[in-house]
This record gives structure tokens, C-alpha cells and sequence, in this order.
């Protein structure tokens, strides 16, 4: 599955600006809600399952990128934002190389996807991990823009 194909431009919010780690998990599924991403009535349930992951073990990663996901029963396709922290100096996220996160990737998984599970983690870690694409969706001023450079990076960075 290529990330251009996933996320599209209303999937990114842009100039988001949450209180806490767990503040940007709640609005980032709210988004997903209205957006049509989840349905109102599987918020709860989602919500928990990635509020659950990340207590497990903090999702932040390097190079100012974090990745809270869980996989969950009875959904049968990836569901996912991102949100692109617009304050300089980052937000909190307990991440790997203690820097702050600036660019959130919410992820819901089928769980009976593992493959899925594993290869999408792992074309965001590699497309993201690019300093020209976080540059550029740090720049961005819409979720169209935030797309595009998304879809460019990952020409530019196939598998």
C-alpha cells in the first residue's frame, strides 16, 4: 500500500496544536471522526484501544515523529490522520531520542492484518524519516500541500 493512497489531504490536520500527548491522541480521533474516517459509535472503543498502546509503551519515535496505533477487531481497513504540530518547539511525546514530536501518526490497524500492521509502520518510518519531507509538511499550510509532500517523498523514497 503506498501512504499517498492511505492518507489523503483532509486526513492531515495542520497547525495542530494539543495540550499533551494525550490531548493530540483525542482530537486526532475526534478529526477522524468528523472527517468520516470512524464512525461516533466505534470512537470510544478506537480511543481506548490507542490510549491502552501507548500507557503499554510510549509510540514517540525519532526525528521528532511519533506513531500511536493499536490493531483492533472488526474494522477490515487502516484508518489514519496525521497531525502536524505547529508550535517550534514540539510536544512532548516520550520519544525514543527524547526530542519532542512535531508530526503525529494516528493509526488504527485490523488486527488479523499483522503484515499490514508492520509494513504500514515501517513506509511511515521510512518516508517520514526523510528531513525533506518532514521540512516540507512542517511548511505546509494545508492538508493539500501536507499531501503532496507526502506523495513526493514517497516517489523519491520508494520501497
Amino acid at each position: 500500500m503506498l501512504l499517498k493512497d492511505l492518507f489523503a489531504p483532509k486526513d492531515f490536520v495542520v497547525g495542530f496544536d494539543p495540550a499533551d500527548k494525550w490531548e493530540a491522541i483525542r482530537q486526532l480521533m475526534e478529526h477522524m471522526v468528523e472527517i468520516g474516517r470512524i464512525e461516533r459509535s466505534e470512537f470510544s472503543a478506537l480511543q481506548e484501544a490507542v490510549m491502552a498502546r501507548e500507557r503499554s509503551m510510549s509510540t514517540g519515535m525519532e526525528r521528532g515523529i511519533s506513531i500511536p496505533h493499536a490493531a483492533v477487531d472488526d474494522i477490515d481497513e487502516v484508518r489514519a490522520c496525521i497531525g502536524i504540530v505547529s508550535r517550534p518547539e514540539g510536544l512532548a511525546f516520550e520519544s525514543i531520542d527524547g526530542r519532542p514530536t512535531q508530526l503525529i501518526v494516528l493509526l488504527v490497524i485490523p488486527r488479523a492484518q499483522k503484515l499490514l500492521h508492520i509494513r504500514t509502520l515501517a513506509d511511515i518510518a521510512r518516508v517520514l524519516g526523510k528531513d525533506s519531507v518532514r521540512e516540507a509538511f512542517l511548511a505546509a499550510s494545508s492538508g493539500e500541500e501536507a499531501w503532496h509532500a507526502l506523495a513526493e517523498g514517497e516517489a523519491a523514497h520508494p520501497a
